[in-house]
């Protein structure tokens, strides 16, 4: 199963914990997240501050999950896919 979780470039910080809490619920019933970050319009020029957004997202799960695919530009979305750490 694979849950999708979309954030804008600018997304806030209340906005993204929301979301983050809501990966972590997933990640725990055992389902990949797959983050991605859309550009609309102009928005593209902030292809970094997507890539950061995505990479703090990354550390922030650490404990929970491992990175299956890095943070990727595909048209106007930036992908980055989580799966669940096996459990000990």
């Amino acid at each position: 199963v694979i849950k999708e979780i979309r954030f804008g470039p600018q997304t806030d910080d209340h906005d993204y914990n929301f979301k983050l809490k809501h990966a972590e619920n997933f990640l725990k019933e055992g389902a990949k997240v797959k983050a991605y970050v859309f550009f609309r319009g102009r928005s593209i020029v902030f292809k970094e501050q997507g890539e950061i957004l995505l990479l703090r997202f990354a550390t922030d799960l650490e404990e929970l999950a491992k990175v299956e695919m890095m943070p990727k530009l595909d048209g106007k979305k930036m992908n980055m896919i989580l799966a669940p750490k096996a459990k000990k």
